[in-house]
């Protein structure tokens, strides 16, 4: 989840909501990639999820990164919720999942040693304390009242408005873990073609990634139970954006949408002051009920832009926010999977030809059939598996165009970060697919044998 946004003084003109967007525009030159991935945290002997105090905790771990990596502490009301270095972040999700928010970097080579130095040194610290940390989409054995909500305010205020509006909000809060990549665009024209071919093939993602078959120590009917979750959070805020594929879209077409979402909070002086409900576009106009006659700051905005949660977002990057948490190998191929279909022009308009043919109703019913049945999902005719390949051989054209070489030049480009999706291509399998066999046979149904199989 996202830390308080610095986005500038008062709102003095309508036009600066969609110039703060516009603002992220970069030549190529300067495009970076932003790898994050959350995964859970639990006591080794008891399989329990980790507290925030405690001496096996969350608290423990960044205090562990504090002190002996050299990580900066973030507070929040007295309490340690978060750590900086370098551009990166660590932060904590609402049920204690630890999430590294990676620098912005140049290769994916940078990006996946960066997330290597990041597991070793959690598992360091872990290891003293007897904890363990696990890449999964959903929880597997852990119930609602097993997990701890984190003490930061956003939480408590998200949590109790969770409840209201969907019936899956404070399980994704408390017990769903995810992988994303955040990356750049050149203009609103390429943030359009972007995020239209961002949110089509976002199920293939899904797909790719399904890695949460497991809930409650159940089989639970899905590849992809995150995924499930997120269907039914709060339709205000999340799903696949049919505008987006409208004529006309753009910075101020998405401020038009983002206007229309509820507000959660404002942040001010350290404390998040509850605007649950409320509207931002009152607040526009001095008459905001959680602070009457007080007009907002670009910070209050892009606060608000981090409150939405679509299959894929933009602030002033963009967002792929539709895989599970997993595996090692799967954290490096998802940024490879969306640069090499994002990051070169070519490869870019492949894509869009791959998926312009598509309307609203295929790529919300390919959505949900990701879900369920991962590559083997079909929805309006088209068929996940045809599509993943297609698209895993575009984005390979992509990476391979791109040329750019890790190892001091003895790798030439970053195309074998894509192996772990060749895999599943070639046998069918998914990370849940995988999970499911051992399941069924080795493990004869006993889910606590996933902790010491697939931990970090």
């Amino acid at each position: 989840m996202s830390i308080p946004q610095s986005g500038g003084g008062p709102i003095e003109s309508f036009d600066q909501l969609a110039l703060l967007l516009e603002k992220g525009n970069k030549p190529k030159s300067d495009w970076r990639i932003g790898t994050e991935h959350e995964k859970f945290g639990y006591c080794k002997d008891t399989l329990a999820p980790l507290p925030y105090e405690g001496e096996r905790s969350v608290l423990s771990i960044l205090q562990g990164l504090r002190d002996q990596f050299n990580w900066a502490p973030v507070e929040e009301n007295g309490y340690l919720i978060g750590l900086t270095k370098d551009g990166a972040n660590v932060s904590l999700e609402p049920g204690g999942a630890l999430e590294l928010s990676g620098a912005p970097l140049e290769t994916i080579h940078e990006t996946c040693d960066e997330v290597n130095v990041h597991l070793r040194e959690v598992k360091e610290i872990a290891d003293k304390i007897g904890v363990g940390f696990i890449g999964l989409g959903a929880a597997p054995i852990w119930k609602h009242e097993d997990v701890s909500l984190m003490p930061k305010g956003r939480y408590q205020l998200m949590d109790a408005y969770m409840g209201k509006v969907g019936t899956m909000g404070r399980t994704m809060m408390r017990r769903t873990c995810t992988v994303q990549v955040n990356l750049d665009f050149a203009s609103e024209a390429d943030m359009v073609q972007k995020f239209r071919v961002a949110l089509a093939l976002q199920p293939v993602a899904t797909a790719l990634f399904a890695n949460s078959p497991f809930f409650e120590g159940q089989l639970n009917g899905h590849k992809s139970w995150r995924a499930r979750v997120w269907r039914d959070l709060d339709a205000d805020r999340t799903g696949m954006l049919p505008f987006v594929f409208e004529d006309g879209m753009g910075f101020q077409r998405y401020v038009d949408y983002a206007l229309d979402v509820p507000m959660y909070f404002v942040y001010r002086d350290g404390k998040y002051i509850n605007a649950l409900g409320q509207s931002f576009r009152d607040f526009l106009k001095g008459k905001l009920p959680a602070l009457p006659g007080e007009v907002p700051t670009l910070s209050d905005w892009a606060d608000h832009l981090t409150t939405i949660f679509p299959e894929a977002r933009i602030k002033q990057f963009m967002e792929m926010r539709g895989a599970d948490g997993g595996p090692w190998r799967r954290l490096c191929a998802l940024p490879a999977f969306w640069v090499g279909l994002l990051y070169d022009q070519t490869a870019l308009d492949a894509a869009w030809d791959l998926v312009k043919g598509m309307d609203a109703q295929t790529r919300d019913e390919l959505r949900i059939a990701a879900s369920v049945d991962g590559l083997q999902a079909e929805a309006g005719g088209v068929k996940m598996m045809d599509l993943a390949r297609q698209a895993v051989a575009i984005s390979h054209a992509g990476l391979t165009a791109r040329g750019r070489s890790g190892a001091g030049g003895l790798v030439p480009d970053e195309t074998h970060f894509l192996n772990a999706l060749q895999d599943s291509l070639e046998t069918g399998q998914t990370p849940a697919d995988e999970l499911l066999a051992r399941y069924h046979s080795d493990w004869q149904g006993d889910l606590t044998r996933i902790y010491a199989d697939y931990s970090y």
